[in-house]
């Protein structure tokens, strides 16, 4: 019996993983957009949390410093894609100036699936204190119906 090479082994369990969660509608891999935040890995930009009831999700996203008018939204079925600008520092201070950057600027996008469609007429957005608060109503047919049982 021949060794097997354990690197080949572990790479092709990767890919049956990232198989299954495909299955699922969840993204995996390289293909996941990260901004420009700093340091070895990379998280999402903006930071959010997402909650739900009977008939809406709710995101809270963490946006300080992010010009409001350069924010995007785009709702397709069941994908929501925030995209906007952070503005750098000033242009007056030269890159050698700084002792520390910690607070990076740049373009950003960040799409997140969710688990059923949204109404993407319904969509409400709000920038408020550094945070945007976005309303996705649940399209009308992922809304939980209520079926009546007949007694015989």
């Amino acid at each position: 019996m021949v060794p097997g090479n354990p690197f080949q082994e572990i790479d092709a369990l990767r890919r049956e993983i990232d198989r299954a969660f495909e299955q699922f509608g969840l993204e995996t891999g390289p293909s996941l957009r990260v901004a420009f935040l700093p340091g070895h890995l990379a998280r999402g930009y903006p930071l959010m949390n997402l909650h739900e009831d009977a008939d809406n999700f709710y995101v809270e996203a963490m946006a300080p410093g992010v010009d409001p008018e350069s924010l995007n939204l785009a709702v397709v079925r069941n994908t929501l894609t925030v995209s906007g600008e952070k503005k750098r520092a000033p242009g007056d201070i030269k890159p050698e100036a700084f002792h520390r950057e910690e607070r990076a600027g740049g373009k950003f996008v960040r799409t997140i699936t969710l688990p059923v469609e949204i109404d993407e007429n319904k969509v409400t957005a709000e920038y408020k204190d550094g945070l945007l608060l976005i309303t996705l109503p649940k399209a009308e047919e992922a809304k939980p119906k209520k079926i009546s049982v007949n007694v015989a």
